[in-house]
């Protein structure tokens, strides 16, 4: 007789029942989660009330959502003119993006030229930079708009980009300068005996390695500008030179109240800065945490 040959059967590993969240774990999570609706809540209260129909915005007491999704607020107000939120974007825009150019073409020979050379003054020069930035806009209304008469810039965008890009220059001088540090001086010596001279170092060898820190001074600088309104209310009068912080109260006055109008402007002013974050967020994380670990 045959024996038929019993394969022996694979061990089953037993799975591990699952461990137990730790009461640590647990209530950082819930603080997390709190954080996080905390941030949240405001923009959430936004866009309901964005979405609710004028009727609705007069109920006493309000509801917290919309009976009726209008979400033709958002495309309504394009065809207002008063304030014209297309013109007011379109110009908000170009302030923020001359104001954030010019300060890099001016901050970043600066930040290079401290963090490579020892001159006398520099610690004098670098500690001023750092304490102009405790300065409000503000603070210096009054010089700034006799400043701009003085120099025939009031109700024009070449005002408001001067502005804004001088209020933001010491932050791109001081982080960049930081970082320009941190790049070794060796990379710039060798990129000279292969005979690119100075400025063909400085942008094939140290501006590739120094792009995390000019993206936070770009982001820093754009949201600077762009969230700018005090300097704005003041400097410009005319409605062809309103930024879009200017147009947004223009929906409430004593006259009309359009909160849904200024809600939905509001949403759609997130919008730039959300988009340009989403792009540069790997870099700005760099450009922020640079230096932070030593070798």
């Amino acid at each position: 007789m045959s024996r038929t040959a019993v394969m022996p059967r694979k061990a089953v590993p037993r799975r591990r029942p699952p461990r137990p969240m730790k009461l640590r774990t647990v209530l950082l999570t819930a603080v997390g989660w709190l954080v996080a609706v905390a941030f949240l809540a405001p923009y959430a209260e936004m866009l309901l009330t964005a979405l609710k129909p004028t009727p609705e915005l007069m109920k006493s007491p309000p509801s917290c959502l919309p009976s009726r999704w209008q979400w033709s607020n958002f495309t309504h107000i394009w065809s207002l003119t008063d304030p014209h939120v297309g013109d007011a974007l379109l110009f908000s825009l170009y302030v923020a993006g001359a104001a954030t150019l010019l300060t890099l073409a001016v901050g970043l020979p600066a930040a290079y030229y401290t963090a490579r050379h020892r001159f006398r003054g520099r610690g004098a020069f670098l500690l001023l930079v750092f304490v102009t930035q405790m300065f409000a806009p503000t603070a210096l209304l009054v010089g700034i708009y006799r400043e701009m008469v003085s120099l025939d810039l009031t109700d024009t965008a070449e005002g408001l980009i001067l502005v804004n890009a001088a209020f933001n220059l010491p932050f791109c001088v001081w982080i960049l300068n930081a970082y320009l540090a941190s790049i070794p001086r060796e990379l710039e010596e060798a990129a000279w005996l292969d005979g690119t001279g100075r400025f063909g170092a400085l942008t094939r060898v140290v501006l590739p390695l120094a792009m995390p820190g000019v993206v936070t001074a770009l982001v820093y600088t754009f949201i600077g500008a762009w969230n700018e309104y005090v300097v704005a209310l003041t400097v410009t009068s005319s409605s062809n030179r309103m930024t879009l912080t200017r147009a947004i109260p223009g929906f409430v006055t004593s006259y009309h109240e359009q909160w849904q109008y200024l809600f939905a402007t509001s949403i759609i002013a997130i919008v730039p800065v959300v988009v340009l974050f989403v792009f540069v967020e790997r870099h700005l994380v760099a450009g922020l945490t640079a230096g932070g670990v030593r070798g």
